[in-house]
């Protein structure tokens, strides 16, 4: 055995959280910085994509967090 043997599990959430980063890169980060022509805007654009991505994960993750819950009472 060596020490890169990693789990199905391990493989789907890096797999995962690579298209997420790819799918916030090229779909909110990229057209959000387009838009702004001085730098210092298009710095403020992207520090403020942060949030959009914050709140789409923690949509996800409260999501996820209510189907677990509540698996056991309709499974």
């Amino acid at each position: 055995m060596s020490d890169l043997d990693f789990s199905t599990t391990q493989v789907a959430i890096a797999l995962a959280s690579a298209l997420a980063g790819a799918c916030y890169v090229a779909l909110i980060l990229v057209p959000a910085v387009r838009c702004y022509g001085r730098l210092w805007e298009k710095v403020g654009a992207g520090f403020l994509t942060l949030f959009i991505m914050a709140s789409l994960v923690g949509a996800g993750a409260a999501l996820g967090l209510a189907v677990v819950w509540t698996y056991d009472q309709y499974a």
